[in-house]
């Protein structure tokens, strides 16, 4: 009988907790076997068995704290029944029962907090799930044991790849760099701009036109910083607005180009066509692959209402890419939707002097926010002037110039220069809806935790798959994909990805920023799931008073037994940039303990950060 004792895996620790077995009593297994899974406060490892046998008894569940010294599991081997002790060759970096000999004398330290039990949401839950539903690249019943990535057999080897990725977005040209980067041959198809929708007319465009405004706005309040300004000499000038927008994207739609030479991925420009999952066309030249990405985007949803087609014409209704080059400033403008896309182009216009009306058929804006935040961002657009929110109103037509909708049953007609329609994007799949990929009831292309589709061999990243149509959510996909496929051609270098939606942080540029990550308070009453939050306002944080903007809060919740962030969300001027240090702590399992005990420079805004935990933490703030 050969006894598995738990042995240092690499990092000097004393004690892990096991996340999940893989065995049962019963199971013939081998030596190289993946036994169980641990978790210690540096790594994750899967413990292997030492020899072939028959698994006897298992002395570990789920969570269970474990030491270094403790038999774990005993297997059948044959032999007598005295322990065996098989030493392993370590390899360098690598985390090996056996490398390191066990002591009897174990010397107590490591956590002094007691461990959360491992989330239902990561790899080992995920990669069940995916067993059951039978997904590729999976292996029932060992879930770090991957089928070997599907081969073509191609006939004409100069124009056959490893990877072909279609879309040049910030998935598409971060995936294929990856792969490249993971020693696979790579091409890259883009039928339009590189930088898709985010460098082009999305993400970089609308920042540009925001901190313009920003600026204007700025000027014309400097008085009460002290400084004073003839307004009489200060416009805003639209033509040298654009003009800087356009600079700002050809410097970095330019910058792909180089990165793709740089980093040897092939390009080719044309619109593409699958033949099958393994052959692409693209200006009739066929490109064969043994893996396909699609990074194929989408486009600005449109409005099927009465009159639509002709406000179309005349260029009265727009959508977000239209809004972004309109010919001159309005005086009036309509914006149908209240979602992020609608409230961050109500935030450009009305800093420069736009008189700016939000229809919306929901009763409140922005209602995927918390909604304290949501209610003090309403508050705020508001209170700065230029902005009309009219919520409950359902859009009936279109008329000339004019807007048609309707409220508590009564119809109203509201005239503007424009109309931007906000209504959402829908997913662009053109010329691969012949290979038999899975869709949604929404034409979301449905992947796994592993962007893997349905068909073997065929990965979907970024806006097409539907989950969160954010560029940062759609690079991390890229680097999913490629590290997938490299991983399953076998390259041991390549990470163990996985997508958790749970940890994306998502930031809004309205004026003030918002950003946010995990739950909502609203979301958590209605689970029902227990909690803690607190809420510390920035007006009473030296650096905020300094600025001259008081305005918002940091609003921290966490699970009360083991004091880990569940939600984050931040409304102030800088948001956007004050998440991450809550996502990185979320992805490193850290809890509000960790936070409160950060030192956070002075003055910053980060303080409200740390004020809030320490809140959580004690009971009570310090400076409020």
């Amino acid at each position: 009988m050969f006894k598995v004792k738990f042995a240092d895996i690499g990092e000097g620790l004393t004690e892990g907790t096991v996340t999940e077995v893989f065995v049962k009593v019963g199971d013939k297994i081998k030596s190289g076997d993946s036994l169980f899974n641990v978790e210690t406060d540096k790594v994750n490892s899967d413990i292997f068995a030492p020899v072939d046998g028959v698994i006897a008894n298992i002395l570990i569940k789920n969570g269970q704290e474990i030491k270094v010294g403790d038999v774990v599991i005993e297997i059948n081997d044959g032999t007598g029944d005295e322990p065996v002790t098989v030493e392993q060759p370590a390899e360098e970096n690598a985390s090996v029962v056996g490398a390191t000999p066990v002591s009897n004398d174990l010397i107590q330290r490591g956590r002094k907090r007691e461990v959360p039990p491992r989330p239902v949401d990561t790899f080992a839950k995920v990669t069940q799930v995916l067993d059951q539903q039978n997904h590729p690249g999976i292996v029932k019943g060992n879930s770090k044991n991957l089928r070997p990535a599907p081969k073509f057999k191609a006939t004409n080897l100069e124009n056959h790849y490893d990877v072909i990725m279609v879309g040049a977005g910030v998935g598409g040209y971060v995936g294929a760099i990856k792969c490249s980067r993971l020693g696979l041959k790579t091409l890259i198809i883009e039928k339009a701009k590189f930088g898709g929708v985010c460098l082009n007319i999305g993400c970089i465009p609308t920042k540009t036109l925001l901190k313009s405004a920003d600026l204007y706005e700025q000027i014309s309040k400097a008085e009460k910083f002290g400084i004073k300004v003839d307004m009489k000499g200060v416009k805003a000038d639209w033509k040298a607005i654009q003009d800087r927008k356009a600079d700002i994207v050809l410097k970095l739609t330019n910058g792909i180009k180089g990165l793709m030479k740089k980093n040897n991925v092939n390009v080719v420009e044309g619109e593409a066509v699958a033949i099958d999952k393994n052959t692409i066309e693209v200006n009739k030249k066929r490109y064969t692959c043994d893996n396909l990405i699609l990074a194929t985007g989408s486009v600005p949803n449109s409005m099927n209402l009465p009159g639509a087609k002709e406000a179309t014409e005349s260029g009265f209704l727009i959508d977000s890419t239209g809004a972004l080059a309109l010919p001159k400033i309005p005086k009036k403008l309509v914006i149908i939707g209240g979602g992020v896309i609608g409230v961050e182009f109500a935030c450009v216009y009305k800093r420069l002097g736009t008189q700016v009306t939000i229809l919306q058929f929901l009763p409140t804006i922005l209602e995927m926010l918390d909604s304290d935040v949501s209610k003090e961002m309403t508050k705020e657009l508001l209170n700065r002037g230029n902005l009309e929110i009219i919520t409950g109103a359902a859009t009936k037509e279109f008329k000339g110039n004019s807007v048609v909708y309707e409220k508590d049953g009564q119809t109203y007609t509201i005239e503007a220069d424009f109309c931007l329609q906000s209504v959402g994007r829908k997913t662009v799949t053109t010329g691969f809806d012949n290979i038999g990929l899975e869709k949604n009831e929404r034409s979301h292309i449905v992947v796994n935790e592993y962007c893997e589709t349905n068909i073997d061999g065929v990965y979907a990243i970024g806006d097409v798959t539907g989950k969160m149509m954010l560029a940062h959510v759609a690079s991390y996909q890229g680097l999913i994909a490629a590290n997938r496929i490299a991983k399953r051609l076998g390259n041991h270098e390549a990470d163990d990805l996985i997508m958790d939606y749970n940890r994306v942080p998502s930031c809004i540029y309205t004026h003030p920023e918002v950003s946010m990550i995990g739950k909502t308070e609203d979301q958590l009453k209605k689970e029902g799931v227990e909690y803690k939050a607190f809420k510390f306002p920035f007006a009473a944080i030296g650096k905020a008073l300094a600025d001259g903007n008081t305005t918002g809060f940091v609003k921290l919740i966490c699970e009360p037994k083991y004091k880990q962030i569940i939600g984050a969300h931040i409304i102030s001027n800088t948001a956007t940039d004050m998440i991450s240090e809550i996502t990185t702590l979320i992805q490193s399992e850290g809890t509000i303990t960790e936070l409160a005990k950060a030192i956070h420079p002075h003055p910053t805004l980060s303080e409200a950060v740390w004020e809030a935990a320490e809140a959580l933490e004690t009971g009570k703030p310090i400076n409020f």
